[in-house]
């Protein structure tokens, strides 16, 4: 088995497990960006995606000017590439970390690519929320603040959480894009020690992995969006 193993991963094997071209630092290279840019990119997805909902024609607290503002914020960082996203925001990143490159410095672009995707996905699970629920809430003096978490939230809690698995699932993506191009993580991995080095097996383990954390979001986010579905 272990020589099956050698002549059909040589170039698996020699990466080796840890180091700095190591298997293990790809995989924590890569959940350190998924995790740190999901939380700071949701932060401001949530932020965003809110504010579309309440400040709406038919929201809370209607507001058409900052309702436009937010909505064309939302819809120019998600129409901008993230590919061109990584070369254009490269000054600001600098600003930010440091640096323009390696795993820290993924995080502003991952942040900024996922936040508008996942502002729109908040928007559409609480658009989603019966009104009635909401006026209810309205007409016997519920606060702003209870609203949006005592009824949108709570309301939308098993939507949120699909959307939220869909968001995180695209992020990992981005990481094996960010990481092509010197990041770090699986997608540096695959690109630059796989494709480039016309090493296939490196490329195919590489890959698997990355599936392999896709699978784990889905199957946790099915089970969390099924277990909260109040329905």
């Amino acid at each position: 088995m272990s020589t099956w193993i050698n002549q059909t991963f040589p170039n698996v094997i020699y990466q080796g497990w840890t180091g700095d071209t190591g298997w293990w630092t790809a995989i924590t290279q890569t959940i350190f960006m998924t995790f740190w840019s999901a939380f700071f990119g949701g932060i401001l997805g949530l932020i965003f995606g809110i504010a579309l909902v309440v400040t709406s024609p038919r929201g809370i607290t209607p507001n058409r000017t900052l309702y436009w503002i937010t909505d064309k914020i939302v819809s120019i960082f998600r129409a901008v590439p993230f590919i061109i996203l990584l070369a254009f925001i490269a000054p600001f990143t600098k600003l930010i970390v440091g640096t323009q490159i390696g795993t820290t410095a993924a995080l502003v672009p991952l942040s900024l690519g996922v936040f508008p995707f996942y502002a729109r996905q908040i928007q559409v699970a609480l658009t989603e929320v019966d009104g009635g629920i909401v006026e209810a809430a309205q007409a016997v003096g519920a606060s702003f603040w209870d609203i949006v978490f005592g009824v949108y939230f709570r309301e939308g809690r098993s939507e949120i959480i699909r959307v939220s698995t869909v968001t995180l699932i695209s992020l990992i993506g981005l990481t094996a894009m960010a990481g092509a191009i010197g990041a770090g993580g699986l997608g540096n991995m695959a690109i630059a020690y796989g494709y480039n080095r016309f090493a296939t097996d490196t490329t195919l383990v590489a890959t698997f992995l990355v599936l392999v954390f896709v699978l784990i979001v889905q199957v946790v986010g099915d089970w969390l969006a099924k277990r909260y579905n109040h329905k």
